[in-house]
């Protein structure tokens, strides 16, 4: 697949795969996209003092790498994974430019030691942070109950539809703890569906730049096949 660097709408990049029309990240803003769905609907939502994350999809490495900055500002420690089944590589990072666009060249050292480190392979990337990235395909997950936070940014419907099924959120379900959180950019009314379906409480929040929605879906036991906004 041609992939092709490209500017978004807040001026900070994303990665396009051209065959599909479809962007890493929003092309009305990468930045804002992951500060608003991530950081602002699932990081600061929780109050824990330590969580432990599970992205769907690592790719640039942008989520992981403003979730450790957030992280130090607010004084929590994050054991962070990863997972991502085609791995984008050190040029494309170089290129995309994030620790400038961001001015946060403190963090230079510790994105690309994730980016270099060895698949399966936990590290301290800062005293707070460990990070743990994994080489597979979002089907192969088989966690339970390990994670407060699940940050799911698989590519859209429209191009990988068997990434958001019900199939894979029970995936997502029995891997959260209870009260864990899921949060992503799609607000799709068959994905909420296939949320709820697999027990999800799910939320529509208003969405970043250039999307009106978003879903946040919560873990609770006993609760299922429920939405306070059906």
């Amino acid at each position: 697949m041609i992939r092709k660097i490209i500017t978004t709408g807040d001026g900070s990049k994303t990665i396009q795969i051209q065959d599909w029309n479809e962007q890493y990240h929003s092309i009305h803003g990468a930045v804002n996209e992951a500060y608003h769905v991530f950081i602002d609907k699932g990081f600061t939502y929780l109050t824990n003092e330590a969580i432990s994350i599970l992205e769907i999809g690592f790719g640039t490495g942008l989520n992981a790498l403003i979730t450790l900055i957030e992280a130090e500002k607010k004084n929590k420690i994050v054991d962070y994974t990863g997972i991502e089944a085609y791995p984008i590589s050190i040029e494309e990072i170089s290129q995309l430019d994030y620790i400038e666009t961001l001015k946060a060249d403190a963090f230079r050292e510790a994105f690309l030691e994730m980016h270099r480190s060895s698949w399966e392979n936990k590290i301290v990337v800062r005293p707070h942070f460990s990070f743990n990235k994994q080489k597979k395909d979002f089907r192969e997950i088989s966690d339970s109950n390990l994670y407060d936070l699940i940050y799911f940014d698989a590519f859209g419907a429209r191009v990988q539809p068997e990434l958001w099924t019900e199939i894979i959120f029970e995936k997502m379900y029995n891997a959260l703890k209870e009260n864990g959180v899921l949060v992503t950019y799609s607000a799709k009314g068959s994905v909420r569906r296939a949320m709820q379906a697999v027990g999800f409480i799910v939320e529509r929040l208003p969405g970043p730049p250039g999307k009106r929605e978003m879903l946040r879906a919560i873990k609770v036991s006993g609760e299922t096949n429920f939405s306070n906004n059906s």
